[in-house]
């Protein structure tokens, strides 16, 4: 694995962990291709039974690495579509994965931290996480996360989220779907290894064709998702060079506050 990915096979178990921790394990593109790799490589090997997805240190993601951000709001349109094309494999590889997938939530996630959650076949956090789909802040959108973020916690919970930016508990978090179970943070692990203790019960093919029977029945096609995913990328890549993007992004970056703050509507 490369330093940004850390992977360990427990058992039948394939344990990742994101591995930025002196950035709260935010992503950059380098990440974004370790961990679409790594998840490709579990979902060929019949040795692994499922995978455990959780963050090195404190903190589960922190969304978007500031130098990425920063790179991207130089980029031009076409640059920024394709560099949200592969944030959008990524997603798409994690939903769609054969095996049975967990979300160890050790912290908080935000913008695309979030998106990994809602991915997650199931998903355990902490007491004290934090969690935020705060784009709007910066003249953006949650664009790539979209679909998996409103088929966890559905569409009213995800509009109100979506647009006003805030910051939600972990409580919250469960009460909309994001996260299936609270647990004191020094129970984490005994919760995901009883989760992995069920799974290891159930006959694997039996548990592949469940999983698909649900994401059918529920709606969700991996080649459907492949042209939603196409047309999101179009839109957070015209965004991110648009006028108000480029304020956002560069009031972000510059630790202030955007020339919107304040203003009251007409």
């Amino acid at each position: 694995m490369t330093d940004s990915i850390l992977s360990e096979r427990r058992e039948s178990a394939l344990w990742l962990s994101l591995n930025r921790p002196q950035i709260h394990n935010a992503f950059d593109d380098a990440l974004i291709a370790a961990l679409t790799a790594a998840l490709e490589q579990a979902d060929a090997d019949p040795a692994v039974r499922s995978v455990v997805l959780t963050g090195n240190g404190g903190c589960f993601s922190a969304g978007a690495d500031l130098n990425w951000m920063r790179g991207m709001a130089g980029a031009s349109e076409q640059e920024n579509r394709d560099d949200s094309l592969r944030l959008a494999r990524l997603m798409r590889t994690l939903q769609f994965l054969s095996k049975p997938t967990i979300a160890r939530v050790n912290g908080a996630a935000y913008g695309g931290g979030v998106g990994l959650v809602a991915c997650c076949d199931i998903a355990i956090g902490v007491d004290s996480a934090k969690f935020a789909l705060s784009e709007v802040k910066l003249g953006l959108v949650p664009a790539v996360i979209s679909p998996y973020v409103i088929a966890a916690i559905g569409l009213r919970e995800a509009r109100r989220l979506f647009i006003t930016g805030e910051v939600f508990d972990a409580p919250t978090a469960a009460r909309i779907g994001l996260l299936h179970a609270v647990i004191p943070g020094s129970e984490l692990d005994e919760a995901i290894e009883r989760q992995l203790y069920l799974l290891a019960k159930a006959g694997p093919q039996a548990q592949r064709q469940a999983k698909q029977l649900a994401l059918r029945i529920g709606g969700a096609d991996r080649t459907v998702a492949e042209r939603i995913d196409s047309a999101n990328a179009e839109l957070i890549a015209r965004l991110r060079v648009s006028p108000e993007g480029q304020h956002g992004l560069a009031a972000f970056l510059d630790k202030r506050a955007p020339a919107w703050v304040g203003q009251r509507a007409d």
